[in-house]
């Protein structure tokens, strides 16, 4: 079933970001069946292994290559773009899937962890962008896909910075998208709720006790989420939000005027509390993925 749904990637080349694990890694399994070939971009070096060996051994005809950096380097990050350049590969479909998170009190953060997400969120995925877009212009096909989340929808308390590097994801998606119409070149924002990943062990600063989980009802598989994201890419759709229940808390919120979204805020920020996208948020795509 998903082989029919995304038969338009089929011998395509795809590069994934933030592929060993996690929303990463499932774009890899669910392309990897029909696309000729992937690029997996990873910090984890033995975990790109590992999902390569897995993949090899359920497509044999897929032509893999692994590529170890730290998107947040971007020395690693242009060297990585001139081997792509040197080697002349005609890239089909950009993931742009890496991210980092932070979960908690901004003053309580520390400066590393949010350059960190600076550099990834937002830096490593438009210099990327910039630097395979000519190939695909002068190709006249592509299309970028963009991992955004639902908490760059609006502010979220507690999650202030990580928020605000999807809004701009959310943003810059858009408005490429627009001026790529002329040139055939779909963009899309993936927008997910709470997904089953690594994200809330890895983001959250306090104990297993004192983090947030989101109501089962809102939680979507990681296989739902990449299926949805990858439909939306051959539908030609600007944003999906994967997962029914999702769609209306974030819908509900969006009619909310600001001056109200403040007051519950205040009141929630009072009592150590958190607002429910700040719930999606502690359970939406893992903090680093890669």
């Amino acid at each position: 079933m998903q082989g029919v749904r995304i038969k338009s990637f089929s011998g395509s080349t795809v590069i994934i970001t933030g592929a060993s694990s996690g929303i990463g890694r499932e774009f890899a399994r669910q392309l990897a069946p029909v696309a000729s070939k992937l690029i997996l971009v990873a910090r984890r070096a033995d975990r790109l292994e590992t999902l390569a060996s897995e993949l090899r051994a359920s497509n044999p005809k897929l032509e893999l290559a692994k590529q170890a950096l730290d998107l947040g380097n971007h020395t690693d990050l242009q060297r990585f773009c001139d081997w792509l350049d040197q080697s002349d590969f005609s890239v089909d479909l950009l993931i742009n899937n890496a991210g980092v998170g932070d979960h908690g009190p901004f003053a309580g953060s520390e400066w590393e962890r949010v350059k960190s997400m600076l550099r990834v969120n937002i830096n490593a995925l438009t210099y990327l962008t910039i630097r395979i877009l000519p190939v695909m212009k002068k190709g006249g096909s592509g299309a970028i896909l963009n991992v955004s989340s639902v908490a760059g929808l609006l502010p979220v308390p507690n999650s202030a910075v990580y928020a605000a590097t999807k809004a701009y994801v959310n943003s810059f998606s858009e408005a490429i998208r627009a001026e790529l119409r002329t040139y055939k070149i779909p963009v899309t924002a993936l927008c997910p709720g709470p997904v089953d990943t690594e994200f809330l062990s890895r983001a959250s600063r306090g104990t297993a006790e004192q983090r947030h989980t989101a109501p089962d009802f809102l939680i979507v598989p990681v296989e739902e989420v990449v299926r949805k994201g990858l439909e939306a890419v051959t539908h030609d759709r600007a944003q999906i939000i994967p997962g029914i229940g999702v769609n209306l808390v974030m819908r509900t919120l969006a009619f909310l005027p600001m001056f109200i979204k403040r007051l519950v805020y205040k009141t929630q920020v009072k009592r150590q509390a958190h607002l429910v996208p700040s719930d999606l948020l502690a359970s939406s795509p893992e903090s680093f993925r890669g």
